[in-house]
């Protein structure tokens, strides 16, 4: 296992950091143990959920597994998604904050978060009333750092200035969606996290498999994928004709250079000089067994000219291309 500094921090993590968005949803506890189990034997110590993700359910099953073992995990989760039907279950009041906190600890079952991300940006949102409640949380030694995830790249540098007029740590860490079908942060966020020392930690690597190159264009997806279970955010964004005839056109490319698609895409984030560690979000022990060979993938000037050709820098795989759980602000 590489390890790496993440962003300008003394803090040390692994390449890859397993996701666990599938734990209690489409991963059962058996199958999770046994994930868990392989990452630690590996070196991994970097682990990743949320308190949204299964409501609950993932982090209950991430506490249990790494109980063991907790010292030896940089354990991150995230806060700002709608957990309730009530008022204020949601986004960043420090009423919300300290409640979801403390509702994280208990299902984590420990008395600290190493990282800690507000999980999205709300287009409008005030930025001093949560940070004044990462510095409590801080202070009161329930988390060690804090992170922003799908934060946009003017928003990250509002932060670190606000946390240095408060006189508190700024985020050591940021979570985009980045890969090679999506390459619009390279054009704002990546290079405000590389000025600012912020590690970067991206989702979805394999373009939420479409880098896999098992999808065809035209052709019918596999009933137990992500796209023929019809996932609403996978339809939403990279199950797109374009998207999958660039699969195409790089797995033919990565057959002649004996690698699989998804190791070359995987490779190909964390060869950015701003990239931390990539998160692996498996379903099965099998899929993220196959994560580790990336690490033994090289991106050399070729591969990288090839991607260029394909999906401009700074650009998505499609023109109008944008996650409408992030919309862009309206013009009026």
């Amino acid at each position: 296992m590489r390890y790496h500094r993440l962003g300008n921090s003394q803090l040390e993590v692994s390449a890859l950091c397993l996701g666990t968005m599938m734990f209690a949803d489409q991963t059962g506890i058996d199958e999770a143990r046994e994930i868990v189990a392989h990452a630690h034997g590996q070196g991994v110590n970097f682990i990743d959920t949320a308190d949204v993700y299964s409501l609950g359910g993932s982090e209950k099953m991430v506490g249990e597994l790494i109980a063991p073992n907790r010292r030896d995990w940089i354990l991150a989760t995230k806060l700002g998604n709608k957990m309730g039907e009530r008022p204020n279950q949601l986004r960043y009041s420090r009423n919300w904050m300290m409640r979801a906190c403390e509702d994280s600890l208990q299902r984590l079952a420990t008395d600290h978060i190493d990282i800690y991300y507000l999980h999205r940006d709300y287009n409008g949102m005030n930025l001093e009333e949560p940070l004044r409640a990462i510095e409590a949380l801080l202070r009161d030694g329930k988390i060690r750092y804090w992170g922003v995830s799908n934060f946009r790249g003017w928003r990250i540098g509002e932060m670190v200035h606000l946390a240095r007029q408060l006189n508190m740590p700024a985020p050591v860490v940021c979570q985009p969606y980045y890969n090679l079908l999506n390459r619009q942060p390279e054009a704002e966020v990546l290079p405000a996290c590389h000025h600012h020392g912020i590690g970067v930690v991206p989702y979805s690597p394999i373009a939420r498999g479409v880098l896999s190159g098992k999808y065809v264009p035209g052709g019918k997806p596999a009933a137990e994928s992500r796209a023929g279970r019809a996932d609403k955010r996978m339809m939403q964004t990279e199950f797109r004709e374009e998207s999958l005839l660039i699969a195409q056109q790089l797995k033919r490319h990565c057959e002649g250079k004996a690698v699989a698609l998804s190791h070359f895409a995987t490779a190909w984030v964390l060869a950015h000089k701003a990239v931390s560690a990539v998160i692996a979000g498996p379903r099965t022990l099998a899929q993220w067994q196959d994560y580790f060979a990336a690490l033994d993938c090289q991106i050399d000037a070729a591969d990288e000219a090839l991607v260029d050709s394909l999906v401009a820098p700074g650009h998505p795989s499609t023109p109008g291309y944008n996650d409408p759980a992030y919309p862009l602000e309206p013009r009026r």
